[in-house]
């Protein structure tokens, strides 16, 4: 069988890869896209597009259960997981249309089927509809992504647990929901599921639910979570899983106040992402992988092999369709010449539970880590006028902000709309502006970014 040549061979359809094929097919390169089944990537379909979609149907159904504090009076019947799923389903489709549109008037040439190198710069693609296609290419970029990780866990290969992906395929409500893993993953999915009406526990074994953020900020979350009824059981280890009673699971834990069995009709595990590379054969390419299966990549995103570089959350680095899009723009700049790296990227990220959490930056703890004396600026969400006239005041904002020079090193905002409100922290990090000229600025009355003002002015 001839290869097909190509100027540049994407494998993985995912937001970097896509939008790199995309442009240069544009510019006028020869670009074949390889992509497994999901056009347009996981975001769109199993990630943040869907999941978003079913957190916006929760915060309806919690918005009617409390309807009667905004003087209206109205009856919440029933949750209809079918139609929720079928809204989610919509916005799906509706955005892999949008992306294959965009595919056909690039010209890209798109391959549906599984790739793996057979040698440098060359993939035999075992095609969805049956049959082998052989691809070589000038410049050849990794973009598989990763999986949900499955534990190595006694007895849960006798369970039918869920994933991040099967449980929003669900056409009916837990009446249990356990779910192991206490990262953004499961607490979206936490909250999501119980406002929707399931009762829900949430196992981690930290002693802090998201131990990587402010401990004020995580305290608060865990009130919230609390306040919603979602049982948290933190410090605990899982010893085994096993079917339960009621033909659900149950979850043997050591946890500090002894052994305990949690039983419930569904099990969600969330306990990390795995890299999808098992297949790739990357070895024959020349292609590095670290212990974990993650593709080795230097500051540049090339890898071990010349000519082939990775984007992506396959690279092991942050697991954000946001950075994989700024891969991507490293990527450009560098197959023209330039001189873009990773290091020191700005990178912010949202936790969509209800109310938000954006942060950017460093926290206090890492600020002093590194040298820095900070100053510290906390503001509860009660004090914000927005937050109240919206009757949405749970939540606290805290700032991280350099002694020396004013500058800011980081924010958490756990707040309505909490990650716009830290974007506009997040710009003026970038710009290099103070914590004074946020506190001085003249924002619109009332809105939440008028926030700031107080935040800024609060500096111990």
């Amino acid at each position: 069988m001839v290869p097909e040549h190509f100027d540049l061979l994407v494998i993985g359809g995912g937001k970097g890869g896509k939008t790199l094929a995309i442009k240069q097919s544009v510019a006028g390169h020869r670009v074949a896209l390889v992509e497994k089944g999901m056009i347009g990537g996981s975001c769109i379909n199993v990630a943040c597009i869907p999941t978003k979609t079913m957190v916006k149907s929760a915060k309806v159904a919690d918005l009617a259960r409390h309807a009667e504090k905004y003087g209206i009076h109205v009856a919440l019947q029933a949750v209809n997981q079918i139609a929720v799923r079928q809204r989610k389903r919509e916005v799906v489709s509706a955005m892999v249309a949008r992306n294959q549109s965009l595919f056909d008037k690039s010209g890209l040439t798109l391959v549906l089927g599984t790739a793996r190198f057979i040698s440098e710069k060359t993939v035999e693609v075992t095609l969805a509809t049956g049959g082998i296609r052989t691809l070589t290419a000038d410049t050849v970029i990794i973009n598989t992504g990763t999986r949900s990780a499955q534990p190595n866990l006694p007895g849960l290969e006798s369970i039918q647990s869920l994933d991040s992906n099967s449980i929003q395929e669900l056409d009916r409500l837990p009446g249990h929901l356990v779910i192991l893993g206490g990262g953004y993953i499961g607490c979206e999915f936490a909250q999501l599921f119980r406002r929707l009406g399931s009762r829900v526990t949430l196992i981690d074994r930290n002693q802090q639910l998201l131990p990587r953020e402010e401990p004020e900020i995580s305290e608060q979350i865990l009130h919230i979570f609390q306040e919603d009824s979602i049982d948290v059981i933190l410090g605990a280890s899982v010893l085994k899983a096993q079917g339960g009673d009621t033909n659900g699971v149950g979850i043997h834990l050591q946890t500090p106040m002894g052994e305990r069995v949690v039983e419930g009709t569904d099990l969600l595990v969330g306990l990390g992402r795995s890299p999808n590379t098992e297949s790739l054969n990357a070895s024959s390419a020349g292609v590095q992988l670290d212990g974990r299966g993650f593709v080795v990549v230097n500051a540049h995103l090339q890898t071990t092999a010349p000519g082939v570089w990775a984007i992506g959350d396959v690279t092991g680095g942050p697991q954000f369709t946001h950075a994989s899009l700024d891969d991507y723009r490293i990527v450009a700049a560098n197959l023209q010449g330039g001189n873009r790296v990773t290091t020191n990227r700005l990178m912010p990220y949202t936790l969509f539970i209800d109310p938000e959490l954006g942060r950017v930056g460093l926290t206090e703890a890492a600020a002093r880590q590194q040298g820095f004396t900070p100053r510290i600026a906390t503001l509860p969400v009660a004090a914000i006028p927005r937050a109240v006239t919206m009757g949405e005041t749970c939540g606290l904002l805290k700032a991280v902000v350099d002694a020396k020079t004013g500058l800011i090193l980081g924010v958490s905002v756990l707040a309505p709309e909490g990650g716009e409100v830290m974007a506009v922290v997040q710009m003026a990090m970038q710009g290099g502006l103070t914590a004074s000229a946020l506190r001085d600025t003249v924002f619109s009355h009332p809105t939440m970014s008028e926030c700031l003002n107080d935040l800024f002015g609060r500096l111990e």
